[in-house]
């Protein structure tokens, strides 16, 4: 039997997993890696107090997540793809409310994020 999210542990678990899985990945690999380079260890604990933050409501981020992805060049697709492996990697470790709250946010986030990038491309200036 799974358990749920519960501790930093959990969080930290979660989101290596997850950074494998988008790492490898022939549609958001090459834009993660090209972005991040050399800084994945910055990158994922910033992700660490992220979910942190989110799911065990410890207050360890602080920061706004949609501006570093406005030059990223990625859309719908992306965040689909994006949802997916989030997704897949909850299920095949966790199971439990938090689980399930942080499948949720998850999406909610990649549909904020796509209709910003629709929105900001579809009314940016020449």
């Amino acid at each position: 039997m799974k358990k749920d999210i519960e501790y930093l542990d959990d969080i930290k678990q979660m989101v290596n997993t997850f950074y494998d899985k988008v790492r490898n990945n022939e549609t958001l690999g090459p834009i993660f890696n090209e972005t991040i380079k050399d800084n994945w260890p910055k990158h994922l604990e910033k992700m660490y107090r992220f979910w942190e933050t989110i799911l065990l409501n410890i207050h360890s981020y602080s920061g706004a997540p949609f501006p570093p992805h406005l030059k990223l060049g990625i859309g719908e697709k992306h965040f689909e793809i994006w949802v997916s492996l989030f997704t897949e990697t909850i299920d095949e470790l966790f199971e439990g409310l938090v689980a399930e709250e942080a499948k949720s946010r998850a999406k909610k986030m990649a549909e904020i994020f796509t209709y910003k990038l629709d929105y900001l491309q579809k009314n940016k200036s020449t």
